[in-house]
């Protein structure tokens, strides 16, 4: 834990240093404020809860982090998991349920489970993030075309039904500024400039809504403003509250109805399954996250303390309304750009954010829905991958394009819940199949290929065993032992290449023992690891001199097979 803070304190942080940092954390956080009130806002919440956790969880995860340069907040990767638990738990189960997923974050943290993301397979990864992106993408119709849809609830489908049959009915004017942001957008996209494309788009999409607007009486555009209300101390506003967030328990928050929830054992049990999610999605990305940035920064970051670091913030975020949070690639990779090289940068960007509130939340409440509809909208394309997504499914092998189809489909058509658990399933799956396929056992026959065959009697065969012999491979690789001739006496095993042995493989080899016992024929081990033998013993397995043998070399093994013949 702190891993990064240390490292960076230990290495020195020069004048130069600080000046970068100072001005990487101010770019980011340039970017990162109208996205954290999009994500916010595609999650069922109002903007606000987007920037409490930019800043809050920002600055929290960057010190107690594994890694120097992540910057951390909402991401679009969790808006399909979080927008479900809002229509069903309100805002108090999103809150309950981020906090838990820091829980299972800082014992996956603790049980130094880091590397294991690691052996997520490129498809499920692709899968998730291609179908999250048309999920988020999709979701942006209302907002970008000002359908009049009060409601949008169901399955992916449903949603797309309900939208596609408003679209008659669209608002030209916000239409427009959505075409107007997107289009500003795409060709900010292609300069060299140090300026972020969106502030530009929202800028200016901005201030020709409010002219738009304001000569023609009969436009209606929606607005931050007209969209998210307040109330403090008896005083509404619109838009967002320009004040610091408010400790408060995380259960009474405004729940189903805008009641509060009453914390009980059954309410925490239907939550359990999303806080598994959003922590492993969590993991995943800010991980994920972690590794491009050392790959842009030529920093390392420690696998272990980055996921104590976001279950901390995720942990301490919900207590003061912010919704779960992980490392963001796109706004990491612009602060890296930006010369951040330090958790000072994170740190300034979350107080650049806090700044904006206390100073700018009047002037928040005028930017359209609509500009920010077509900021997720490209947000969601550039998460999409949709080049690499293509570039699997045209050259990648079948059980690679079936696993990338499986989890695409899954998220889109049916629940992140359910995509998650069937991907980790299906990673597990393709992780022994194909560590199960790097094990095989093969008859020597070759005298040129192995000269100790000549003279060597019919009654003995040799298996050459390459590979580890787990639950995955252990029945693949030896069933073929027990199906031989009636003339083989003595079966001698080359097991010079096992490297590994557990207890599905030793339970295998017990009832080849059984099995060749009752044929009367003889087995020999032949230079199998000293580990592995006191492995085998520990487990009850003991010499037995004409049934089970060990031997230090192949000469040795055929020696002790052709005495066993002879007794």
């Amino acid at each position: 834990m702190f891993s990064a803070v240390r490292k960076s304190l230990l290495s020195g942080i020069s004048l130069n240093d600080l000046r970068a940092n100072l001005l990487a954390g101010l770019t980011v956080g340039v970017i990162a404020l109208p996205l954290s009130m999009a994500l916010a806002i595609a999650s069922g919440v109002a903007p606000q809860h987007g920037l409490y956790t930019a800043m809050i969880a920002g600055i929290f995860i960057a010190l107690t982090g594994g890694s120097k340069v992540n910057i951390s907040g909402p991401t679009a990767a969790f808006v399909v998991v979080l927008l479900p638990i809002v229509q069903q738990y309100g805002l108090s189960g999103l809150l309950l349920s981020g906090f838990m997923a820091g829980v299972i974050l800082i014992i996956m943290g603790l049980a130094r489970l880091g590397r294991l993301i690691e052996f997520v397979p490129y498809p499920i990864t692709i899968g998730f993030t291609a179908g999250i992106g048309v999920v988020i993408g999709t979701l942006q119709i209302k907002d970008f075309f000002g359908l009049p849809v009060e409601h949008l609830d169901g399955y992916f489908l449903h949603k797309l039904i309900i939208m596609l049959e408003a679209l008659p009915r669209l608002n030209w004017p916000e239409t427009f500024i959505g075409i107007l942001t997107f289009a500003i957008l795409l060709g900010w996209g292609k300069r060299k400039s140090r300026i972020p494309g969106h502030l530009v788009a929202l800028l200016v999409s901005t201030l020709v809504a409010i002219f738009l607007t304001h000569f023609n009486s009969d436009y209606t555009i929606a607005t931050l403003g007209s969209r998210f209300h307040y109330t403090l101390d008896g005083i509404s506003g619109n838009g967002i509250p320009p004040l610091l967030p408010d400790f408060a328990w995380p259960w009474q928050q405004p729940g189903p109805g805008g009641k509060p929830f009453h914390l009980n054992f059954e309410l925490i049990h239907s939550l359990i399954g999303p806080a598994i999610t959003i922590a492993l999605l969590g993991a995943l990305e800010s991980l994920l996250c972690a590794v491009v940035a050392d790959g842009m920064s030529g920093k390392k970051h420690n696998p272990n303390d980055e996921l104590i670091g976001q279950g901390i913030g995720n942990i301490i975020v919900p207590f003061f309304g912010g919704i779960p949070a992980t490392a963001a690639i796109a706004r990491t990779a612009a602060s890296i750009r930006a010369g951040a090289n330090s958790p000072l940068a994170s740190v300034i960007h979350g107080l650049f954010i806090l700044a904006t509130l206390l100073l700018l939340a009047p002037y928040l409440s005028y930017i359209p829905m609509s500009a920010l509809a077509a900021l997720l909208i490209m947000v969601a394309w550039n998460m999409s991958e949709a080049r690499h997504f293509v570039r699997i499914l045209k050259m990648a092998p079948r059980e690679d394009i079936i696993t990338l189809l499986t989890c695409f489909s899954l998220t889109v058509f049916f629940d992140m819940v359910i995509a998650v658990a069937v991907g980790m399933g299906l990673a597990a799956m393709l992780f022994i199949r194909r560590s199960a396929q790097l094990t095989e056992i093969k008859q020597q026959e070759s005298q040129e290929e192995y000269p100790h065959l000549e003279n060597l009697p019919k009654e003995i065969i040799i298996y050459d065993i390459n590979g580890p012999l787990f639950f995955g491979s252990a029945q693949k690789a030896l069933r073929s032992i027990t199906t031989v001739n009636r003339e083989v006496k003595v079966i001698i095993l080359d097991m010079s290449d096992v490297t590994m042995l557990d207890m599905s493989a030793i339970t295998v080899m017990e009832a080849i023992v059984d099995s060749l016992q009752r044929q009367r024929i003889g087995l020999v081990m032949n230079n199998l690891r000293p580990r592995l033998i006191l492995k085998i013993r520990h487990l009850g397995a003991r010499r037995k001199e004409g049934s089970v043998d060990f031997s230090r070399n192949i000469n040795e093994a055929i020696e002790i097979a052709q005495k066993s013949m002879l007794a």
